[in-house]
């Protein structure tokens, strides 16, 4: 039996790991683990940063001795199980296998001598006076740490090494079985050469998944985000586009919108090589121009800087910066689709702006050569008119940029062109064609210039990588529904060239949703609302086309089974409310650990409805995705937490401290379950990942109620020392 064409897991970005072959599991659960085990260490790390500094005066109460040897313990532990994943790496990489070893010997010895240095338990009996502890050698503690601490990121950067060499290996493979796809010349060969390229994809797409989820630099994420995304999208296109082409071997738009599609791939497989390996090919720098808003917050910087120094820039460099700025606005004066009344507010807000400039600069000149107050007044006063008169250009360039976007979003939402060019299509009217045709090029170009406009009023860097994408896809998908929409017209009977039309105006249709999106998200920066986003994070998107790939349909399970997941998922709603009683106690509702608190609490209450039959999640791939959202909020509530308790006495601290140790292999085990192929029944899976989300809920509100309880006394504690200063002061 042949093997299905088509690629399991590639329906979205980030696909269920489950379904790649078998090698790619042990390659994607060592960087799993070893991200896992570098998560547990580094907390236990700052830990010893707090035994080191613990007051050698105050009383070893038996809680507290505990409580280090405890820590010490659980350092050599990690640093074991670090060790482990160190070794796997280095037996499948020789050329990297005698490094990584001695790093691990070193990180063994340190885990060692810490743990040794913390067997403090009986240190209040007599005979344990000679003993050497962490209390008479704090010096070997803290070179142990530090020797840690360099062997860890040895191996982490070594392995780091290996996962790159990993995608460009995987990479290449793609790009030699896309060469064999181009050449094939019978379907048979096409359909079993696909299903090797389908596996492949799968593991480059798990690959560069891991990765972007361990990028730090957002710009980056996001260029690594929208290069995934093409991929995707473009593995179905490129199935439909090569059928089609060996269907009518001789139709030249159907070759041309095949080659549209392999171009365009290679195109996005080599940015991913160059975000991985950051550099260019070429020595290439990114030209892409500045946006306006980036060029106006840059200016404002410079600007505000004259009030510490007024010598920071020449007035030339002033002008030069505004020009450019302004020069940028012609994007939106000069576009035949912008009101009247916009084009006339931007081009007086342009020269107020240049007006404003030259009072600045007249002030400025003055200031140098003048140290009066009067003029160090006048000079502050030109400073918040300049930057008020931005302000308000900026709010008349997001107005223009937002409104249209919301016009033409509005207009184009029953997609008149596509469904035309469908019916001309399957009635082979050449006349009409050419008619709809130059329809959808003017909505092209008016798509592609308002993701400009939205680019050059986005806010971040982000969200201006993700209209550039916007732009691009708008741009190449319209020509190739168009190639598609002939290709049908001239054999309007054919299947295969009505299906590969079908997949591009899906595609068309899905990136005007994402546009959508974009917009909202951009309003919502720009209004001051991100931060009030709490609901669902970013739900799987669901499968389109139904030709090609099975629909994800929801689960089937016994009635036993049901009861069992609906036992477990009672008492995880249970943990929400109480999780949402603890937060409601805070009166910083914007407290980062609130806000991952509140995060967790809604995805485990989605859980929770899940176990009752009830949506938003309908299948358990939806539910996999939620808890991979889930144990990523709870590392990072964990961080937060950390954070906080820097800001404690050593006992408080170390209480806290205990507490996350319990919650961060939690929330691993919980990544790497959700990335472990699925060997058995379905409903034993979610058992597993609901009884773990239950866990991580019950140790969540124990930590929100000690954070809360902590913070109170901390902020007591600093009322009484100032109402202390305040009556020595009087006295």
């Amino acid at each position: 039996m042949a093997a299905s064409p088509v690629p399991a897991g590639v329906g979205r970005v980030g696909a269920f790991p489950g379904c790649g072959p078998s090698g790619f599991a042990f390659d994607s659960g060592l960087e799993i683990k070893t991200r896992s085990v570098e998560q547990t260490l580094l907390p236990l790390v700052s830990q010893i940063t707090t035994l080191i500094n613990h007051k050698d005066n105050t009383k070893k109460s038996d809680k507290t001795l505990q409580a280090i040897q405890r820590v010490g313990q659980a350092v050599n532990l990690a640093v074991g199980r670090f060790v482990k994943v160190g070794e796997a790496i280095a037996n499948e990489n020789w050329d990297l296998k005698e490094e990584i070893n001695i790093a691990c010997i070193e990180a063994k010895q340190a885990g060692e001598t810490i743990a040794a240095l913390t067997d403090v338990t009986n240190l209040n009996h007599p005979e344990s006076d000679v003993r050497i502890t962490i209390f008479t050698d704090k010096t070997g503690v803290v070179k142990a740490a530090r020797l840690l601490l360099s062997s860890v990121t040895k191996v982490l950067l070594l392995a780091d090494r290996v996962v790159i060499k990993q995608i460009i290996t995987s990479r290449n493979k793609v790009l030699a079985t896309m060469e064999r796809l181009e050449k094939v010349n019978s379907f048979q060969e096409f359909v079993q050469i696909f299903s090797q390229f389908g596996n492949e994809m799968v593991e480059f797409a798990h690959l560069t998944g891991d990765r972007q989820n361990d990028l730090r630099d957002e710009k980056k994420k996001a260029k690594m985000a929208a290069a995934r995304a093409v991929l995707e999208k473009c593995t179905m296109m490129l199935l439909t586009a090569s059928k089609t082409c060996l269907r009518h071997p001789n139709c030249e738009s159907a070759h041309k919108n095949k080659e549209g599609v392999f171009d365009r791939m290679k195109v996005a497989l080599d940015k991913v090589i160059e975000i991985v390996t950051d550099c260019k090919p070429n020595g290439e720098t990114d030209i892409s121009s500045i946006s306006i808003f980036t060029g106006i917050k840059e200016f404002k910087m410079n600007i505000d800087a004259l009030r510490e120094n007024l010598y920071f820039q020449s007035k030339e460099n002033f002008s030069m910066m505004l020009e450019v700025i302004l020069e940028r606005t012609e994007d939106f004066t000069d576009s035949a689709y912008t009101s009247h009344e916009h084009r006339e507010h931007i081009l007086a807000l342009s020269a107020q702006a240049r007006r404003e400039l030259q009072q600045l600069v007249s002030v400025w000149i003055q200031a140098q050569s003048k140290k009066t107050k009067s003029i160090a007044e006048e000079l502050e006063l030109t400073i918040l008119k300049i930057s008020h008169s931005l302000n308000e250009l900026k709010k008349e360039l997001h107005s223009t940029a937002t409104q249209r976007a919301a016009d033409l979003l509005k207009y184009h939402a029953d997609h008149v062109a596509l469904k035309a060019l469908k019916l001309t299509g399957v009635e082979g009217n050449l006349d009409a064609l050419a008619e709809y045709a130059c329809k959808l090029s003017e909505q092209k170009e008016q798509l592609v210039e308002t993701c400009r406009l939205l680019r050059h009023v986005s806010g971040t860097e982000p969200l201006e990588i993700t209209c550039a994408h916007a732009e691009e896809t708008f741009q190449v998908t319209g020509q190739q529904i168009i190639s598609a929409a002939e290709t049908l017209t001239l054999h309007p009977s054919s299947k295969i060239a009505k299906e590969n039309l079908d997949v591009f105006c899906e595609a068309w249709e899905s990136q005007i949703n994402d546009m959508s999106t974009l917009l909202r998200e951009i309003s919502d920066l720009f209004e001051g609302r991100r931060g009030e986003k709490y609901g669902y994070l970013s739900l799987p998107k669901p499968v389109k086309n139904n030709a090609n790939l099975k629909s994800l349909k929801p689960d089937k399970l016994d009635s036993e089974e049901q009861a069992r997941i609906a036992k477990l998922g009672l008492k995880l709603g249970l943990l929400t409310s109480d999780a949402d009683c603890e937060i409601e106690k805070w009166e910083d509702q914007e407290n980062e650990i609130v806000q991952y608190g509140r995060n967790m609490s809604s995805v485990a209450y989605s859980l929770y409805l899940f176990t009752r039959g009830e949506e938003p999640l309908k299948t358990s791939q939806d539910l996999v995705h939620q808890l991979e959202v889930f144990a990523a909020e709870g590392l990072k509530l964990a961080s937060s937490v950390q954070a906080f308790s820097k800001q404690l006495k050593d006992d408080d601290k170390l209480t806290l401290l205990l507490e996350i140790n319990k919650l961060i292999p939690l929330c691993q085990q919980l990544q790497t379950i959700t990335k472990t192929p699925l060997q058995s029944k379905v409903s034993l899976k979610i058992d597993k990942c609901i009884a773990k989300a239950r866990s991580v809920m019950a140790i969540l509100v124990q930590v929100l109620s000690l954070c809360y309880k902590l913070l109170k006394m901390e902020n007591n504690r600093w009322v009484l020392v100032t109402n202390k200063d305040t009556m020595d002061g009087k006295a």
